[in-house]
């Protein structure tokens, strides 16, 4: 993780801590599709892994300076968006991925419950962020309850003697 050197105990820009609000041991398993694994797994077939198990890291092995995220993000930004959504800052942040990919899930239809837990955050963090896709999911809920109940309704042709 980086953050400021004013922040760390000894100075460095990059800390190692365990996940927030967990044992200093805990891991996370994070489920993805097969077709994420075999892109990963690609990637680390070309370029390899740090000693320290990272998939990406500077041409001298090292974290890659948070300037050079920037930099990089910048000219990916200008070289895919359209001028009205760069001047909307659609995407301004790597960190704005996250939201997209959260976002994606839920209008993909996945459970919200299963979204929380792949993002690691509570269910009540999800709803607070995330309110707009799940009142989409809400509405689409009723539809499919509301085709269901008419499916009932409907008179099936079976007319056996009276």
């Amino acid at each position: 993780m980086t953050v400021g050197k004013e922040w760390t105990d000894n100075g460095a820009v990059h800390e190692i801590h365990s996940l927030k609000r967990r044992a200093a041991k805990a891991t996370r398993v994070v489920p993805i599709p097969p077709v994420l694994v075999s892109m990963l797994r690609d990637h680390m077939r070309q370029l390899g892994v740090a000693p320290d198990g990272r998939l990406f890291r500077n041409a001298a092995g090292k974290y890659i300076d948070a300037s050079a995220y920037g930099i990089t993000w910048g000219r990916a930004r200008e070289a895919v968006l359209t001028l009205d959504e760069h001047a909307l800052e659609l995407a301004k942040r790597p960190y704005d991925l996250r939201h997209a990919g959260i976002s994606f899930w839920l209008a993909s239809g996945v459970d919200p419950a299963e979204c929380a837990r792949r993002a690691g955050q509570s269910i009540q963090v999800l709803f607070r962020y995330y309110a707009k896709f799940l009142a989409e999911a809400r509405d689409h809920a009723n539809r499919l309850i509301e085709t269901s109940m008419r499916r009932w309704e409907e008179p099936t042709g079976d007319s056996e003697g009276g």
